[in-house]
C-alpha cells in the first residue's frame, strides 16, 4: 500500500475543516433561534446568582435571644451591656426565663441567656459564677453560633474587668486577623461557588436538551447519514455551547465583582483556564445523557439528578466534604465541581495558586475525556 500524498492529505484536512465549520455555523444559528437556549444560558444564571447572592447566607448576625437577669446589680448590668453591645445578638431583656419559653418554642428567639441570682455573690467570693445558655436545638448550626457567641461575649467582658483591676498592667490582648475574607461574609465564597453551579447547569442541561431534541425530531439521524464523522459531529455540536458557557461565566463574574462586591485577586488567565477545562466534563456529560436517552424530558431529569444535585450537594459548596460519610467522600472525587469551586474561590479571594489550579485542571480534563469517550461510543454513525 502506498501512503496518501501530501496534497491528498491537505485536501482531506481542508474538507474536514469545511465540514466542521458548516456544523458550527448551523449549530450557532440554531442556538440564536432557540429562546430556551438563551433563557438557560443568560436568564437562568442571573436568577441563580441573585438567589445565592441575596437569598442564601451563612452569616449569623443579630440573632434574636432572650436575656434573663435574675438580679439587678452593677456587675450583672455591666455583663448584660456586653451582650447588648455584641453585633451578633439582638437582645430582648426579661426577669424570668419562663416569659421566653414560648418564644423559643415558636422560634421567635434562638436562645435564652440566664444570669442567675447568685452571680454577683459568687463573683465577689472568688467562686466561679455560671451563666446558663439555653439554645434551640432544632437548628444545630444556629444553636452552636448562639453558644459560641455567648461564650465570646462573656470572655470579652472578663478581659475588660481584668484590665480595669490590673490598673496599668493591661491583660494580654489577642489581635485576630482573617486572611482573604476579613469581613467573614459568606457571600464572598458563596457567589464564586455559585458560578460553578451555573456553569454545570448551562453546560450539562443545555447540551442534553438541545441534542436530545434533535434525536426526537430525527435531524440527528439525517446528519449521521452524511459524510460527517462522529468526531466532527461532536465537535460541531459542542463548540457553540462551549463559547456560550464561557459567555455565561463572564456575565456571572461581572455581576459578582460589580454588583455583589466580591473581590477578584487572581488573573483572568486562571479564571478562563479553569472554566474552559470544567466545561469539558459538563458538555461531555450532557452529550452522553442526550445520546443515551434521546428524549428531552428524560434528558433534563437525568441532567438535574446527575449533574446539578451532585454539584450542589457533593462539591463542598454548602456542606463540608470532610463531615460526610466515608463512602460519600469517595463519590465526591468524580464530581467535577468539587475541583472547580475551591479553585474559583481561590481566584477571587486569594489570587493565583497554580499548583492547586494545575491539579484541578488535570483531574477535570481526565473526567471530561472519559465523558467524551463514552459519548462518542454512544453516538455511533448509524440510524438508531
Amino acid at each position: 500500500m502506498t501512503s496518501p500524498s501530501p496534497a491528498a492529505t491537505a485536501s482531506s484536512w481542508r474538507e474536514r475543516m469545511r465540514r466542521l465549520a458548516a456544523l458550527v455555523r448551523k449549530e450557532s444559528f440554531q442556538v440564536m433561534r432557540d429562546p430556551s437556549s438563551i433563557l438557560i444560558a443568560f436568564v437562568l444564571p442571573i436568577i441563580l446568582l441573585f438567589l445565592f447572592g441575596y437569598g442564601v447566607s451563612l452569616d449569623t448576625k443579630l440573632t434574636r435571644v432572650g436575656l434573663v437577669m435574675e438580679e439587678t446589680t452593677p456587675l450583672t448590668g455591666d455583663l448584660a451591656a456586653s451582650f447588648r453591645a455584641s453585633r451578633y445578638f439582638s437582645v430582648v431583656s426579661g426577669r424570668d426565663r419562663r416569659q421566653f419559653e414560648e418564644d423559643l418554642i415558636l422560634s421567635r428567639i434562638r436562645g435564652i441567656i440566664v444570669i442567675p441570682a447568685d452571680f454577683t455573690a459568687n463573683y465577689i467570693a472568688g467562686n466561679r459564677p455560671q451563666i446558663q445558655v439555653i439554645v434551640d436545638g432544632s437548628d444545630p448550626n444556629t444553636g452552636s453560633f448562639v453558644q459560641n457567641y455567648a461564650q465570646g461575649a462573656v470572655t470579652n467582658w472578663q478581659l475588660q474587668r481584668q484590665a480595669e483591676m490590673m490598673r496599668g498592667n493591661p491583660a494580654i490582648a489577642v489581635e485576630q486577623r482573617f486572611w482573604f475574607n476579613p469581613e467573614l461574609t459568606s457571600r464572598s465564597f458563596l457567589v464564586p461557588g455559585s458560578i460553578a453551579i451555573v456553569m454545570t447547569l448551562v453546560g450539562t442541561l443545555l447540551t442534553s436538551l438541545v441534542v436530545a431534541r434533535e434525536w426526537e425530531r430525527g435531524t440527528m439521524e439525517a446528519m449521521m447519514a452524511t459524510p460527517v464523522t462522529a468526531a466532527e459531529l461532536l465537535a460541531g455540536k459542542l463548540l457553540p455551547y462551549f463559547l456560550l458557557g464561557l459567555t455565561s461565566m463572564t456575565l456571572c463574574v461581572l455581576l459578582a465583582v460589580f454588583l455583589f462586591g466580591v473581590p477578584f485577586r487572581g488573573s483572568v488567565l486562571a479564571l478562563y483556564a479553569l472554566s474552559a477545562v470544567f466545561l469539558m466534563p459538563a458538555l461531555g456529560q450532557g452529550l452522553l445523557i442526550s445520546a443515551v436517552t434521546k428524549n428531552q424530558f428524560l434528558a433534563s431529569q437525568l441532567a438535574l439528578i446527575s449533574a446539578f444535585l451532585p454539584a450542589f450537594l457533593l462539591s463542598g459548596f454548602l456542606f463540608e466534604i470532610n463531615s460526610m460519610p466515608t463512602v460519600i467522600q469517595w463519590i465526591t472525587f468524580i464530581v467535577p465541581a468539587r475541583y472547580l469551586i475551591p479553585s474559583l474561590q481561590t481566584v477571587f479571594l486569594a489570587g493565583d495558586i497554580w499548583p492547586m489550579f494545575l491539579r484541578a485542571i488535570a483531574i477535570m480534563f481526565a473526567i471530561g475525556c472519559i465523558f467524551f469517550l463514552l459519548a462518542a461510543r454512544s453516538t455511533k454513525k448509524r440510524i438508531a
